[in-house]
C-alpha cells in the first residue's frame, strides 16, 4: 500500500494508473433505448417512509419516485472509548431516527480546493467530520419488493474521500430508472481504521490493524440483517468500488468474514496491493507511539490525542520507513510501504487478494473489473511531446519510451499529446487489470468481465480524457447531476444509460449483459473488453499493443 498522502486532491490524481483508448478494430456497435427521464423534483416526508430496521424505525423522504435514507447508523460512535476497536451495533431507538441529510465523513485532510480545473470536473464535496461516521445511505424505489443490492465504497485509497464526496455518487437516478437498491456507506480511514495496537491495549485491539475493513463487513452485515425492510433481496448483494474503492473490493474479497454477504462484485480502476506484514505494521505502530511521546500501555492517551496530531505524526513515521513514493510503469510489483492501508495480519485478512491470488473464499463469486483511459489525468501538466519523450525515456529508457509513444500516436491519431501523456498510468493499469483477470479465470469459478471506458468528456476543450473518476457519472446514471463533467449531452446520457443498466443487470444476474448489449466474459488469452464510448462494443485486448510494451525485459 502506498504511505499517507497528505493532498487529497494530489492523491486522487496519482493514485490507480490504468488503460487507454480503443487499438484494434471495432466490434459491432450497439445501442440501448432510453427509457424516459423520471421525474427528480419535489420533497416530501410522509409516513410511508418509515423503514423498520432491527434497531429501530427510521425516516427518510421521497424525492420524485425514490425513497431516499441518508446516514443511517450501523454501528456506534467510533470515537473516544472505541477508538480502533471493532464497530459496535447500534444502541436500539424506539422513535423514528431521521436519517434525512449525509452524516460525518471519517476525519482526513481536505481539499484546499486551489485546482480549479478538477473542483469544477469533480464537483467535491468535503461535507463534515467527525468520529461517529459508521452511517449509510439507501436509495430504493419501493420499500417493498426484492430487488438486486449494490453497495458502493468510496475511493481516496484508504486515507480520504466519503459516500458522498463527489456528486456522481448519488444513488436515485440507480432506483430511479434500474430497479435496484442502492446503498454507500461511510467508515473509519486513515489511522483511525489501521493501526496495531495490541501492544498498547491488549487482545482487544487483535482488529485494530484492519479496523477499517471490519467496519466494511459490519456494513455489508446491516446490509444482509435489513435490506430488505428497504424492498432489497439479502441475496443479491454487488459491492463494487472506483480506486480505493476497488481494492476495499478486492481485500473483501478475500476475508472470511464476507463470506456469504457477497453475491457479485466490481472493482474499478483499483484492486490488488501490496500489503505489509503483521510485523511491519506492528514496528510502524511503536514508532508512532514512540513518537507522540505517549507510553507504550496508554491506550486512554492515544484515544484522546487530536487526529490532527495523528495525522501528522502519522506522516512523519510513515515517510521514514517508506521512503519516497517511486512512480512505476511497469517492472515488480511494488514493495509493501505501511501506514494507512490493510495489513496482512493472518487473522482479518489473511491472503494478498488479487495481488498475489484470487481468493477461494470468493471463487464463486461473478466479477466486473476495468478502469478508465486518462487515468493519470492531471490539468496543470501540459507537455509537448519532446518533453513527454524526455520524462518516459528517464523512466523506462529510450528505446521502450520511444516504442510507448509510437504505438499511442497510432493507436489514437485523434488525441492530442497531452491527452496522450494522461494515457500512460492507464496503459500500465491495462496489465494490471489483465493480472487480475487471470488469477480470476484460473480457478474456473464464476466468470470474470473487463471493460475500458474511453468516453472522452467535451468539457474544457476536450483535452481532459477519460480521467480517474470519470466513469462514476455514467455508471451511476448521473450525466445530468455531474453535468460540469459530462456536459449532459445526448451522447452522454444515452452512454450513461447502458452502462448503469449494465452494473443493475450485472448486480441481478451476474451477467453485465442486456438487450443491445452482449458482453462476453473474458479470458487471459483474448483479454475480451467491453470499450464504453459513444457506441459500446467488445474488443479484444484494447490497447494491448501498447501494454505489452512496459512487460518487455
Amino acid at each position: 500500500m502506498a504511505g499517507p498522502l497528505i493532498d487529497r486532491r494530489r492523491a486522487l490524481i496519482a493514485s490507480m494508473a490504468a488503460g487507454a483508448g480503443l487499438a484494434l478494430p471495432p466490434a459491432r456497435a450497439q445501442s440501448i433505448q432510453l427509457p424516459p427521464r423520471g421525474p427528480a423534483h419535489g420533497s416530501t416526508t410522509p409516513h410511508s417512509a418509515i423503514a423498520k430496521t432491527r434497531y429501530g424505525p427510521v425516516r427518510g423522504y421521497v424525492a420524485g419516485d425514490v425513497f431516499t435514507f441518508k446516514s443511517i447508523p450501523y454501528g456506534q460512535d467510533t470515537g473516544g472509548e472505541n477508538r480502533w476497536l471493532p464497530a459496535k451495533p447500534p444502541k436500539p431507538w424506539t422513535e423514528p431516527y431521521n436519517a434525512l441529510v449525509y452524516g460525518a465523513n471519517s476525519p482526513q485532510t481536505t481539499h484546499n480546493f486551489r485546482a480549479v480545473e478538477h473542483t469544477f470536473l469533480q464537483q467535491w464535496d468535503d461535507g463534515f467530520q467527525g468520529e461517529d461516521m459508521l452511517k449509510l445511505n439507501v436509495w430504493t424505489p419501493s420499500l417493498s419488493g426484492n430487488r438486486p443490492v449494490m453497495v458502493y465504497f468510496h475511493g481516496g485509497g484508504f486515507a480520504f474521500g466519503s459516500s458522498y464526496e463527489l456528486a456522481s455518487h448519488d444513488g436515485a437516478q440507480m432506483a430511479r430508472h434500474h430497479d435496484v437498491v442502492q446503498v454507500s456507506i461511510n467508515h473509519r480511514l486513515n489511522v483511525l481504521g489501521f493501526l496495531d495496537l495490541v501492544e498498547v491495549g491488549g487482545s482487544a485491539y487483535e482488529e485494530s490493524v484492519n479496523v477499517s475493513m471490519t467496519d466494511c463487513v459490519a456494513a455489508l452485515r446491516w446490509v444482509q440483517e435489513n435490506i430488505a425492510a428497504f424492498g432489497g433481496d439479502p441475496d443479491k448483494v454487488m459491492i463494487y468500488g472506483q480506486s480505493g474503492g476497488g481494492s476495499k473490493v478486492t481485500t473483501l474479497l478475500g476475508m472470511q468474514s464476507g463470506k456469504g454477504l457477497i453475491h457479485r462484485a466490481a472493482v474499478q480502476s483499483g484492486g490488488g496491493g501490496a500489503l505489509p506484514t503483521a510485523q511491519q505494521s506492528r514496528e510502524y505502530s511503536r514508532r508512532l507511539v514512540k513518537h507522540l511521546g505517549i507510553a507504550a500501555n496508554d491506550i486512554a492517551a492515544l484515544q484522546k490525542i487530536a487526529w490532527a496530531d495523528l495525522s501528522t505524526a502519522s506522516n512523519i513515521v510513515a515517510g521514514e520507513i517508506n521512503g519516497p513514493m517511486v512512480r512505476r510503469l511497469g517492472g515488480p510489483p511494488p514493495t509493501p510501504r505501511v501506514g494507512w492501508g490493510p495489513t496482512l495480519d493472518g487473522k482479518v485478512i489473511d491472503v494478498r487478494s488479487f495481488a498475489d491470488v484470487a481468493p477461494e473464499v470468493s471463487r464463486d463469486v461473478p466479477m466486473l473489473i476495468g478502469n478508465t483511459s486518462e487515468e493519470g489525468m492531471r490539468w496543470g501538466s501540459n507537455p509537448i511531446e519532446a518533453e513527454w519523450r524526455k520524462d518516459l525515456t528517464d523512466q523506462l529508457g529510450a528505446a521502450k519510451a520511444d516504442a510507448l509513444i509510437d504505438s499511442m500516436k497510432k493507436a489514437h491519431p485523434e488525441k492530442a499529446v497531452r491527452t496522450l501523456s494522461y494515457g500512460v498510468q492507464s496503459i500500465a493499469y491495462r496489465n494490471r487489470v489483465q493480472d487480475m483477470v487471470r488469477l480470476k479465470h484460473a480457478q474456473g469459478g464464476a466468470p470474470v468481465y473487463q471493460y475500458l471506458f474511453q468516453w472522452q468528456s467535451p468539457q474544457l476543450d476536450g483535452v481532459a480524457g477519460a480521467w480517474h473518476t470519470a466513469d462514476l457519472a455514467f455508471c451511476f446514471d448521473n450525466t445530468a447531476r455531474c453535468e460540469q463533467c459530462t456536459g449532459d449531452t445526448p451522447a452522454a446520457q444515452r452512454l450513461a444509460r447502458t452502462m448503469a443498466g449494465a452494473w443493475a443487470t450485472f448486480a441481478r444476474t451476474g451477467n453485465p449483459s442486456q438487450p443491445g448489449l452482449d458482453w462476453s466474459p473474458s479470458d487471459p488469452v483474448r483479454c475480451q473488453t467491453m470499450v464504453f464510448d459513444d457506441q459500446p462494443r467488445m474488443v479484444d485486448d484494447p490497447e494491448g499493443g501498447s501494454r505489452r510494451i512496459l512487460l518487455r525485459a
